[in-house]
């Protein structure tokens, strides 16, 4: 589109661009020029600088802002050479001085013309690059909410495994995993720290799987020699998990479950930061939920008794850090969780 208030200045360009084999459509101003914009599609724009009703500078700023794949040169006078420089800044490709000719006027055309092709391929390619980023991410996504959903079932077919020999166990697992979690968050641990409680704390007890029914599900008391058989779920528990990757973090939950702060628990006898802290959180949690919770030989105690008795075991069973946080959380917190997983 060829943009000239003066009639024999567009009939020129007019005839010399026909010439190069291109199709000419022409306006007396920016404002016609625009309104012709918005009904034909144009590759390039001829304007000149000085017009009236709408110049040339705020057409140009309009087509760049509205049109970005139309080249645009500029046509001047001599007097205002230093104004069509200055467009250049704005977006114009190009600008032509009057009087101009015909080989001038044809190499501009032309190199316009491909630097707006070069343009228009690698804006194309840039969208192509973003769609395409898209899909993967897209991709990636599902991929990641798959692997999420085996490392669901995979917990879920341990604890099955576990809960079919032992009917308590889910329901204890349910239960401390969300007491774990709730005074987790309260301590503020890291996001990789909270995955592992929450998988350990769930898997806590998978070693139970390699203990005989005759002492895991003895109805009375276990003596000494069983006591010592049954200890060892920890360790079991730590090798049927330690070779899967996404559950390493776990696998030392379960593994250091029955330490105690001041050394005198079990497998290794560890002891203050030596126990991973999760481990130090589940200590807590795990004889939490044993006293609040009915046993075969009695009832659930009171949570003022359960309480009293973690206060007393503090900085010898328990880590008082984590005890003082545990004491931080309202009774009623604690058990509306509980009431949350009944069945």
């Amino acid at each position: 589109m060829i943009v000239d208030d003066e009639p024999i200045i567009r009939d020129i360009l007019e005839k010399l661009v026909g010439a190069e084999g291109y199709r000419c459509d022409t306006a007396q101003n920016g404002q016609e020029a625009i309104h012709r914009l918005e009904k034909e599609k144009y590759e390039m724009v001829l304007s000149d600088v000085r017009m009236p009703v709408m110049d040339g500078l705020n057409l140009l700023k309009h087509i760049v802002s509205h049109y970005p794949d139309v080249a645009v040169i500029m046509v001047t006078a001599v007097a205002d050479t230093n104004s069509a420089i200055d467009t250049l800044s704005l977006g114009a490709y190009d600008y032509l001085i009057k009087p101009f000719n015909a080989n001038d006027l044809r190499n501009k055309i032309n190199k316009a013309l491909e630097r707006r092709q070069l343009l228009c391929e690698n804006r194309q390619y840039q969208v192509g690059l973003e769609l395409k980023v898209q899909e993967q991410t897209s991709s990636l996504r599902k991929a990641l909410q798959d692997i999420q959903r085996a490392y669901a079932q995979t917990l879920e077919t341990l604890i099955n495994a576990l809960d079919a020999r032992e009917q308590e166990t889910r329901r204890h697992s349910k239960r401390v995993s969300e007491y774990a979690l709730l005074l987790a968050r309260k301590m503020g641990v890291t996001a990789e720290e909270y995955i592992d409680i929450a998988r350990g704390s769930l898997l806590h007890d998978i070693g139970k799987i390699g203990i005989s029914d005759s002492i895991l599900l003895k109805p009375g008391k276990l003596n000494e020699e069983e006591w010592t058989v049954m200890r060892r779920h920890s360790e079991i528990g730590y090798n049927i998990l330690k070779g899967i990757e996404f559950l390493e973090g776990a696998a030392q939950l379960v593994l250091q479950h029955h330490e105690k702060y001041d050394g005198t628990g079990y497998p290794r006898g560890l002891r203050t930061e030596q126990i991973m802290r999760g481990a130090r959180i589940f200590a807590v949690i795990d004889t939490f939920d044993a006293m609040t919770s009915d046993r075969p030989y009695r009832k659930a105690l009171t949570y003022p008794i359960a309480r009293e008795e973690i206060i007393r075991f503090s900085g010898r069973q328990f880590d008082p850090e984590v005890v003082e946080c545990f004491l931080s959380i309202p009774e009623e917190v604690w058990f509306k969780t509980k009431d949350n997983l009944l069945p």
